[in-house]
Order: structure tokens, then C-alpha cells, then sequence
């Protein structure tokens, strides 16, 4: 699996239609560089440093799914959104403590919205899965265990100082558990990876 390029901003949207979805963004001033829709999920992409403050579109991301937009759909509580950051993870040192918000330079890398509540957020990589946050922050928590990327006995990280370090098993996680379709991720047929992993660069 490959990220998007670096320094790009994937929002992936369920439960409303892509013209409504790029239509949220245009009018909040934050017009998609590419778009797409498959597997029941629409997709938006922005290049981070092309907007002035690129945590709003994070904020768009978790907004997308509230009652704000109920006018927008039937069912607002059905929305869902999976946003993911390919920009390097927060070094500040307020970023560094999960339950403060990232500087707007750096959002989390991996957030997913429901009902306009962020239900779980955290960085990508490098053991920073350990670091969760949200109102469900153990949502994927099993995944990552079986995998051996967060836990107290955590092996692969002694024999492998390298394991996971662009996040690429953690982004399979993701894409997997929410059946995130192949575009803009670099996903071949059935989720088979068609590019080396790139991953967000530290």
C-alpha cells in the first residue's frame, strides 16, 4: 500500500453522495484537488499546504458528519468519515500529548468521525498508535494488538527497530477495517498492494 504524495489530505466519506461531499468543501473555501467515489465511499483530496490552515479540513472531515448538514441527508447519524494526513506527525510539544489538539501544520494522521465526533484519532507509525484519542479510541485497538504495533510486549520492535516506521501495517489496518476503497491509496484488486509503502515521512 502507498500513501497519497506527501503532504496531501484524504477525506473518505459514507453515507453521502460525492457531489454533496465536494460540494461541503467548495463552500467552505477548501475546493478538492482530486475526487472520486467506489465502494460506497466518496473521496476528496487537498494538498496541505496549499490552504491556509490544514487542520480545517480535518475539522471538515468530523463536521461532514454531524447534524450541521442534516439538511444534506436523511440520516446524519449514518455518516461516517475516515480522514488520513500524509503530512509528517506532530513534533510540537503540545502535539506530542494526544489530548491536545495538533498545531494546524500537523493534524492527527488518522481520524474517524461519526455524528460530528471524532471517534478515534491518532498518528501513524513508529509506535505512535499508542497515543489514541476519542470518544471510541480503542476502536482498532484489537487489530493493532494482533499485529503486534501497540501492546505492553510489543517483540517486533526489539528484533525490528524498523517495524512499521512509515506506518504502511497501520494504514492496512485502517483501509481494511473500514473497506476504504483503492483509490487514492495505491490498492490493487481484493486490497492487494500495487505500490511500495511510502507512508508519512517523521
Amino acid at each position: 500500500m502507498s500513501w497519497p504524495a506527501p503532504n496531501t489530505f484524504v477525506t473518505f466519506c459514507k453515507g453521502l453522495t460525492l457531489p454533496t461531499v465536494s460540494a461541503v468543501f467548495t463552500e467552505a473555501g477548501r475546493p478538492a484537488l482530486a475526487t472520486g467515489e467506489s465502494s460506497g465511499w466518496a473521496w476528496v483530496t487537498h494538498d496541505a499546504y496549499s490552504i491556509p490552515v490544514g487542520a480545517s479540513i480535518g475539522g471538515l472531515a468530523r463536521d461532514i458528519t454531524g447534524y450541521r448538514h442534516a439538511d444534506r441527508v436523511g440520516h446524519p447519524d449514518r455518516v461516517e468519515s475516515v480522514f488520513l494526513a500524509s503530512t509528517p506527525a506532530c513534533e510540537c510539544p503540545h502535539g506530542q500529548n494526544y489530548m491536545v489538539p495538533h498545531c494546524a501544520e500537523h493534524p492527527c494522521q488518522f481520524t474517524y468521525s461519526r455524528g460530528g465526533f471524532v471517534e478515534t484519532c491518532f498518528n501513524i507509525g513508529r509506535r505512535r498508535e499508542s497515543r489514541r484519542a476519542g470518544g471510541m479510541a480503542d476502536l482498532l485497538v484489537r487489530e493493532l494488538l494482533d499485529a503486534g504495533i501497540v501492546g505492553r510486549d510489543v517483540p517486533k520492535y526489539d528484533t525490528d527497530p524498523g517495524f512499521n516506521a512509515d506506518g504502511a501495517h497501520t494504514v492496512r489496518i485502517i483501509a481494511d477495517h473500514f473497506g476504504l476503497p483503492s483509490p487514492p491509496l495505491g490498492l490493487g484488486p481484493a486490497g492487494s498492494s500495487t505500490a511500495a509503502a511510502a507512508g508519512p515521512q517523521p
